[in-house]
Parts: C-alpha cells; structure tokens; sequence
C-alpha cells in the first residue's frame, strides 16, 4: 500500500517514515509542502494519508477539505497528526473528513501500534474499493448482456415479420438507421436516438395478424382487405402494449401511430400534427423513404434524389416537416445507411450483426424475375442517374411501355387497391390472368410465393 506523509518537521518525517516503513508492502511519500502534496494527490492514488495538524503554508483542516474534493479519497482514511488538539480543533478536523487523529508525542509501543491499525484500517478500505470496483464491473457486464440480448431478440422477430412478405432483413436495419439518423439531427439525446433505432424494426409487427390470403395476395386489394390490413397498427400495439420494458412500450406507440398522417388523414385514430407520437413520425418518414428508394418485384427503385422530393413533397400533409428537413439535412448519413456510399464495414456489436440473412426457400425452376433475391443489400438501391427498370413481359421480344413517372407517390403502392381517396391501379393490360407484370404462376406453387410483398403505406411498399 501507498501511504502520504504531510509535515513540515524533518525530524518528524523521518520518525513516521521509518515506523511505517517497518510494516511488511508499505510505501511512504512525503512531503514538507502542502501543495506539492496536493498535486501528487491528484496523480496518483494513496491508500492512507497522514497530516501534520500545524503547517506553515496551510492549515491541516483546510489540506483535508482539499482532500476530500478529488474524488479516490472519498473513503480513504486520513490521519491528522498533533501533539496538543483542543476539542475545537478535533471537531472541526472531523467536520473536514478526518478519519482519525494521531498524537505524536506517544513513545515506543503505543505509537507503532497506532500506526499499525491505520494501515489495516487503510487495506480494509482498499479491499473493500477494490471488490466495489469489480462488482461494478460485473454488474455492467451483465446489463451490457442482458441489453444485447434483447437488441438481437428484437432484430429477429422484426426479421421473423418481415419474412412473410419480404426476403432479406435489411429493410429492418435501413428503417431502424434512419430513424437514428432523423432523431440525431433532431437534437434528441443519445439513448433516445439508441431507443429508437431498437425500437423501429417492430413498427410492422401487427401483420403476423393479418390473413396470407391478404398479405401475399399479388392482385389487388379490395376495400375490405385493404381495412384488414390496416388493423396491423392495432394488432401491433395489443402485441408490444403494456410491456415492463421501456423499449417495447415506445415499440408499442410506434406500431400503433406510424401510418398516421400529418394532416389528420391516416389510421388507425386519425391523429394529427403533433398529436402523433414524435417517434412514429420519425419512423414514417424512414419507412416510406425505404420503399420509395427499394427495387421490389411490381417496381424499379425510385432514384435518390427523387425519393427526396417526394418526401418534401409531402411535407407539412403526410409528415412532420421537422422531421423531412432533418432527413435532408443528413442526406450524406442517408446515403450511406442505405448503400448509396460505401462505407467502412458495420461493427459486429450491432444487433442485427447477429441475426443471419433469410432467403426464401424456392424451388430451382428456370429463369425468372428473381431480382429481389439478392444477397448484397447495397443492390438493392438504383443510383441516381439509373433509369427505371421496365418489368418483364412474356414475350421477350417485346419491350412494355415506358411506366408513367407522373403520381409517383401513388404509383408507389404498385397494384394495391387503397382506400377510396386513394387511387389503385388495376390488371395490367395484356395479361389475361391479371397479375402484375413479373409475377409468373408457379407449376408447383401459388403464384404468391414469388409475388411481391405487399404494403397498405399510401406512398411505398414498406
């Protein structure tokens, strides 16, 4: 152990310095100037302190009061030295933090065992640090845990909902990292940034609800299917509601509000402005720009810049428009987060670094649109200058119309019936069967098992 000596008296330094030296792992630095021992005090961490009560330079009660304001001797005990303290003296000594008081006058054997229950007194405190300080460590260690179990236990039944109708997880990460990136710029604090990304990846939660018939359908969705999916929002809500954890109630309030609108026009209770939960309006701006930006099946991925007027263009009727200017404030964020940019590879700490890649599981037949089965998430979005990808016909000689770019947030809900305010497209002409160009019947299968995942967002699949 380390012990500091502070007293002015040579003689007295070289007294003590020998007494405690005598004891078995025991250093001792002294000091004549008080504020020389200050300063050392401060660099390294002693585990008993001795102090002359009569210092020239600074009264011993003051250097205690020092003392205890450097946050290691809080607890260590801290001797003051004297051979004449009145009760005054004492009181206010112990006021200042003093441990215990040490006459120096004492000869022989009182004065070595003095000193010798001191540094005892200075181990026990030590130990005691010492086992606060590993505790500590493994108390965080086990929250540390803890937390990234539930951030992976998260991401994988957000992947598990996303599969029904989708065949990567990497539309859970890209909505979950804009959404931090929208709260960031927003100002709000870190663990609520961190929340929020943990928390977007369940707003779609409430379609393990919602009928196959109606989820995978490749046609369009009548009034009456298109008010089942809809319940989504509520079935999400009664899943997450209700929880002990923090995390899954603010997932709650997202499934439940994030196909609200701005204006009032949205589902399921027609909140508007910021009657919206902040973190819903922040996960609807993330959900429909990855829609808008995402090659599916029934569509070309709409370029960058596009995708960001139509976003502004919806300002202040479908969004927040706090929340469309924070998005395009990080537009270099942005682009990066849905692999417009490369950048350096993701840390393997994210919860979603642990959660594998699903792909659907087809059988071989021969070649077809099978664009949207792909393993690299960064193809999945168009550059800028990409023009839009024509779906396929069944003669391969004979090239589609190019699609219509007017209405675009409409077309984006490709062959989805909405609701009567909102415009569907129907059959696409010269396709006896109906379906969409790209979706092919299967020998063996229902043709939705191919078929693209459908979406009940006014302005994108999601």
């Amino acid at each position: 152990m380390d012990a500091l000596l502070v007293d002015d008296s040579a003689v007295m330094r070289l007294r003590l310095r020998q007494l405690l030296e005598a004891k078995p792992d025991v250093s001792v630095t002294d000091h004549a100037d008080p504020g020389a021992a200050l300063v050392e005090a401060q660099i390294r961490a002693f585990d008993l302190v001795l102090v002359d009560c009569h210092l020239r330079t600074m009264d011993g009660i003051a250097f205690i009061r020092c003392m205890r304001t450097i946050p290691h001797y809080a607890q260590v005990p801290i001797v003051m030295l004297a051979d004449d303290i009145s009760d005054a003296v004492r009181l206010s000594a112990l006021e200042a933090g003093a441990t215990d008081f040490l006459d120096t006058s004492m000869e022989g054997v009182e004065l070595t065992v003095r000193l010798r229950n001191m540094i005892r007194l200075a181990k026990a405190v030590r130990r005691l640090s010492e086992q606060a300080a590993w505790l500590d460590g493994e108390v965080e260690a086990a929250l540390r845990h803890m937390r990234e179990r539930e951030e992976e236990i998260i991401f994988r039944l957000a992947l598990a909902v996303e599969y029904r109708d989708s065949d990567t997880g990497d539309h859970t990460w890209r909505v979950a990292r804009y959404s931090q990136i929208i709260a960031e710029e927003l100002g709000l604090a870190p663990d609520v940034c961190r929340s929020l990304y943990l928390a977007a990846p369940l707003h779609d939660v409430g379609k393990v609800g919602v009928p196959d018939s109606i989820l995978l359908k490749p046609g369009r969705l009548d009034p009456d299917e298109f008010a089942v999916v809809q319940t989504h929002t509520t079935i999400g809500q009664r899943i997450l509601g209700g929880s002990a954890s923090e995390l899954i109630r603010l997932a709650a309030e997202i499934a439940e509000a994030h196909h609200e609108r701005w204006d009032g026009g949205g589902y399921p209770n027609g909140l508007a402005g910021t009657a919206i939960p902040l973190a819903a309006r922040i996960v609807a701006v993330a959900d429909v720009f990855d829609a808008l930006t995402t090659q599916r099946p029934y569509k070309a991925a709409m370029p960058f810049e596009a995708a960001l007027d139509a976003l502004r263009a919806e300002s202040g009727r479908h969004f927040d428009p706090d929340c469309i200017a924070a998005f395009c404030a990080r537009r270099a964020d942005i682009r990066v987060a849905g692999g417009q940019e490369r950048a350096a590879i993701r840390p393997v700490t994210e919860p979603w670094a642990r959660v594998p890649t699903l792909l659907r599981e087809i059988a071989a037949e021969p070649p077809g649109p099978s664009g949207w089965l792909v393993r690299d998430p960064h193809s999945l979005i168009a550059p800028d200058d990409a023009p839009p990808v024509p779906p396929l016909t069944r003669d391969p000689h004979k090239r589609p119309k190019e699609p219509r770019r007017e209405r675009a947030l409409d077309d984006t809900a490709g062959d989805r019936a909405g609701p009567p305010h909102l415009p569907g497209r129907g059959p696409t002409p010269g396709r006896r069967d109906g379906l969409p160009h790209g979706v092919a019947h299967r020998r063996n299968g229902p043709p939705h098992l191919i078929a693209a995942r459908p979406d009940d967002s006014t302005l994108g699949r999601s």
